[in-house]
């Protein structure tokens, strides 16, 4: 059966995923939809984001491309969610649980659902029904801008359904991306999501004046508060070291590219959280995770001294400065 493949969401990593299915080479069709009804006009006759990568080709019929979800999830056997989680439910509000009936449905979008406190796999499951063997996670170190340069990069794609997981990840093969493929979709979604936390945390430590001896000090002990948290949640035998954990973690804390990393440093710079998002004007998924691992993990009770002093400095409004120099007496 031909693979008719729907992305959900129009920013850059959505744009970036549209690139690689469209250089890839196995026939498929795509379909796209975004919110925004100037960009859908834009890419239908100019054939590239205005918003986002505006330098990347977009290879796709004009009839394919709508601000009708429904219509976009109806023509579609495979649907790849891609907005900041923050806005899950409300792009999603018109679509009902039998519109997901017997699709695949891919998260990408590396972030929890506030209020429900849900990685993606569990919200869809509880919410939509969609069977956790019909869940799919794209993660690992794979900026958006790199992809758009198609400078080599990795993904994974996860899923308890491993022969699911091949055969998407054979649909985004390209010359400048390779996949693997894993069978963790509860450690590699969470992971994804700590790591824009301890990004966030990299950056603030960057803004009240430490170094890089200090870095690598700090993100050698975030993956394993990884570790620690992964294990509690869904204790099944992974390797760490592969790169949709520890891989995707060194990228996000370290990157130019990193937004997480940009929102932390002007948080240790002296902004306040409202002035670094209107500046950025873009989501760093890691403020809305902090608060939502908080909540999380009070239930599991892993120690975390690096996500709970971002929580204090994000969230209670305590000094970056003061807050950083407390956590290095916490770290080895």
């Amino acid at each position: 059966m031909l693979a008719k493949v729907a992305m959900i969401g129009g920013g850059s990593w959505a744009t970036a995923i549209i690139k690689m299915l469209s250089n890839n080479i196995k026939e498929k069709e795509i379909f796209w939809w975004m919110r925004n009804t100037d960009a859908i006009e834009h890419i239908k006759k100019y054939h590239h984001n205005p918003n986002y990568l505006s330098a990347a080709e977009v290879n796709i019929p004009s009839t394919n491309i709508s601000d009708n979800i429904c219509e976009i999830i109806h023509a579609a056997n495979y649907i790849i969610l891609n907005v900041p989680a923050a806005f899950l439910k409300d792009t999603l509000k018109d679509v009902k649980p039998e519109d997901f009936k017997g699709k695949k449905i891919i998260s990408a979008i590396k972030g929890i659902v506030p209020d429900e406190n849900q990685i993606i796999a569990e919200f869809l499951h509880e919410k939509f029904e969609v069977p956790l063997e019909d869940i799919l996670v794209i993660s690992g170190p794979c900026h958006a801008e790199e992809v758009a340069l198609e400078k080599l990069s990795y993904i994974t794609i996860a899923s308890i359904d491993v022969e699911a997981a091949t055969y998407f990840a054979s649909l985004l093969n390209t010359r400048y991306l390779k996949t693997n493929v894993s069978d963790d979709i509860f450690g590699t979604e969470y992971a994804a999501v700590l790591k824009n936390i301890y990004a966030v945390a990299s950056g603030i430590c960057h803004g009240v004046g430490y170094g890089d001896n200090f870095q690598a000090v700090l993100i050698s002990n975030a993956i394993r508060e990884i570790n620690r948290f992964v294990n509690a949640v869904h204790p099944i035998s992974r390797d760490i070291k592969e790169s949709a954990y520890l891989g995707d973690l060194l990228v996000t804390a370290y990157s130019q590219f990193s937004r997480n990393r940009t929102f932390g440093n002007m948080i240790g710079k002296g902004y306040t959280v409202k002035s670094a998002q209107l500046e950025m004007n873009m989501i760093a998924e890691g403020y809305y995770a902090a608060s939502c691992m908080h909540v999380i993990n009070k239930k599991y009770k892993v120690d975390m001294p690096i996500s709970r002093a971002v929580y204090a400095v994000l969230y209670e409004k305590h000094a970056p400065q003061m807050e950083m120099a407390l956590l290095t007496e916490q770290l080895s």
